[in-house]
């Protein structure tokens, strides 16, 4: 797990998306509930030429098909924080959507907990309200009809992905093993706090997460806190991209794309 990501063969945990060599900076992406690496494929013309852009394949999809998903949260995440530390000879940024936010959060806990570890230089949160402010939903057990119209009412590439038969029998239940991780666990505000910049995201119509909802994720952090919302839902993410990227690397010190 300590070898250097190359393709998606050196390390299981990532793919890595665009550069690589000895980059300025490694942005990591957690995906969303369900979702996939190849989620962020498209970044990758966004992203500055000395940028290396990896995003995590959470076992049971793509090519760790046959990989048993994770349902713990600590189990997830621990994984990830122990192959994160592998990537360290450069700067870290995370950035994680919905489920990968907590995901990225919970490891970047981690990485600021473990002596001589290094964590990130900044976590981005989008779609997911902070600590105390999510609400279970309870779709890990709900009936395949009630979770493809639940997904459905959110849009994004995995809602138009459940249209086709074949990829719903095949979706479901690596869906089901998120939401099963995602309502199990429950968020807790780090003692002492991270010391790094936390800027949150959201859609002002995503009826997941609100302003206050964004705002809880300040309870995180002793350093500086943004939020910005974006038009659209869930996902509004995949209409606003480009601003979004760029808003990101406004944050980490360039606004450059390649």
């Amino acid at each position: 797990m300590n070898a250097r990501p190359q393709g998606t063969s050196a390390s299981p945990w990532f793919r890595l998306i665009r550069g690589g060599g000895a980059p300025r900076l490694r942005l990591v992406c957690f995906p969303h509930a369900g979702g996939a690496a190849n989620f962020f494929r498209s970044w990758a013309p966004l992203v500055p030429d000395d940028v290396e852009l990896l995003a995590v394949r959470y076992p049971g999809r793509e090519d760790r098909i046959f990989d048993p998903p994770v349902e713990r949260m600590e189990e997830l995440a621990d994984s990830l924080a122990d192959a994160c530390a592998s990537l360290a000879s450069s700067p870290l940024a995370f950035f994680g959507h919905s489920m990968g936010a907590s995901v990225a959060f919970e490891v970047a806990v981690r990485l600021a907990a473990a002596p001589g570890a290094v964590g990130p230089r900044a976590l981005f949160v989008s779609g997911r309200a902070g600590p105390g402010k999510n609400r279970s939903r309870g779709l890990a057990d709900a009936t395949d009809e009630k979770l493809v119209e639940e997904l459905a009412a959110m849009s994004g590439s995995t809602a138009k992905a459940l249209a086709n038969k074949e990829l719903r029998e095949l979706l479901l239940p690596q869906i089901r093993a998120d939401y099963r991780l995602i309502e199990r666990y429950t968020a807790a505000v780090p003692s002492p706090p991270l010391d790094i910049p936390v800027c949150a995201y959201y859609g002002d119509r995503d009826d997941r997460v609100d302003e206050d909802g964004a705002k809880a994720w300040s309870e995180v952090t002793r350093s500086a806190f943004v939020t910005r919302s974006f038009p659209g839902g869930h996902f509004y993410l995949e209409e606003h991209m480009a601003p979004l990227v760029a808003d990101l690397f406004t944050h980490l010190g360039t606004k450059d794309s390649a």
